[in-house]
């Protein structure tokens, strides 16, 4: 009984953990491309000094690509050990 107890516990562990990957790795993936970066024809034509910073959206979603990056990577050695 403990031991089928232990089993489904395992079972239940790995898929949560499936689970989080697939949803942290989708999230991931439509964050990194809602990003935009200035690096077409725009950023030839100004100069190369002036460094802008992030504000109001860009912000947060780069906040959220470093959460949910650091998330997966948990998520990942978490799985690795269960």
């Amino acid at each position: 009984m403990l031991n089928s107890l232990c089993f489904f516990n395992f079972r239940l562990m790995e898929t949560i953990l499936m689970t989080t990957q697939a949803i942290i790795s989708i999230l991931l993936a439509l964050i990194i491309l809602v990003q935009s970066k200035d690096e077409g024809l725009s950023a030839t034509f100004s100069s190369g000094g002036v460094h802008a910073t992030r504000r109001g959206a860009e912000k947060i979603i780069f906040r959220m690509t470093i959460v949910l990056a650091f998330l997966f990577m948990l998520n990942a050695l978490l799985f690795v050990f269960v």
